[in-house]
Formats: structure tokens, sequence, C-alpha cells
């Protein structure tokens, strides 16, 4: 329960923080209310996906020994991600303004001609979709990378285990190197 319950207050906060973000976008804001809770659309999306992955685990392809385990892992993992970067872009494309300045000036009056600001925002929709494209298959990268170092059935796990038959000393060294 307290790895679960980080998540969902990382997951939170991370949603409020954008939600407080967006409320002091001028631009945002003048958008409407389907561009401000833009970060809850992503959440709604996600749980969609998440309810269709969950779906083909369990039924098109469920764990049948448990040796099938990690395999069913990977596929909802890489089925999420592809689902929520398929779905995202559309979302994107119609709740995400097409310019907008992240402050309290419009995008008209901050980004003037030769003024270049991380805060001036073009191209709103795919630059929205490539910072949620971006995090979607870092973590995929992440995930496939940790269990590779991680999991038993990869080598490094085996290599470190095989050094404890010499030692607690040989352990340390191998683990250390």
């Amino acid at each position: 329960a307290g790895m679960g319950s980080d998540l969902f207050g990382s997951f939170g906060e991370a949603t409020c923080a954008a939600l407080v973000i967006a409320a002091q976008s001028h631009d945002l804001v003048s958008a409407g209310w389907d561009t401000l809770i833009f970060p809850l659309y992503i959440s709604s999306v996600g749980i969609l996906v998440c309810i269709a992955t969950s779906f083909v685990a369990t039924d098109f392809r469920p764990v049948r020994s448990e040796a099938s385990i990690e395999e069913v892992l990977k596929t909802q993992l890489t089925l999420s991600t592809v689902g929520m970067t398929v779905a995202m872009f559309p979302v994107c494309a119609m709740f995400m303004p097409q310019e907008f300045y992240l402050g309290p000036k419009s995008f008209a009056s901050a980004c003037v001609e030769g003024v270049n600001t991380s805060k001036c925002v073009t191209m709103g929709p795919m630059s929205a979709f490539c910072c949620i494209a971006a995090g979607l298959w870092g973590g995929l990268i992440i995930g496939f990378v940790t269990e590779y170092y991680t999991s038993h059935s990869y080598s490094p796990v085996r290599e470190v285990a095989r050094s404890t038959e010499t030692g607690a000393a040989t352990n340390i060294i191998y683990g250390l190197a």
C-alpha cells in the first residue's frame, strides 16, 4: 500500500501542479474551460486506456503460469503506452490552443518579434502531444531497462547471484564493480 499511495500522491500532485500552471496563463484561461482542465483529460483518457489494456491482459493474453507473468506485464506496459500515444493526439488537437504564453500576459503582448522565451509556446497541440509522448515512451524504456537489471530472468541479476557462491566479500566487490 505504501508504494501505491506514493504513486497516487505523486500523480495527484503533478495533476494539481499542471492545473495551477494552466490557471496562471492568460491565454489558456481565455481559451476556455476545456483547455484549462486539459491535465484532467490526460488522466481520463489514461483510465480508459488502462481499462482496455486490462481487458486485453485478462481475456486475450491472461497469465496461465508463473513463468508468463513477466510477459503479460510487458504486454500491458507496451499496450498502454501505445494506446495512450494514439489516444492523446486527437485530445491534444481538440483542446490545446495553437499558441499561448505560460504567464499572466497574452501571447500577442509577451511574444513579440525577436523575443524568444520558453514561456512562448507555438504549435500548442503538437507541443503538448510531444511532451506527453516523451513521458510515455521514456517511462516504457525506464520500465524495460529496470526490469533487465532487476529481474532474475536476465544475466545481470544472475551474475550477482553467482558471485555470492564464493563469499560475502566477492559479492560486495562484484556489486560495487
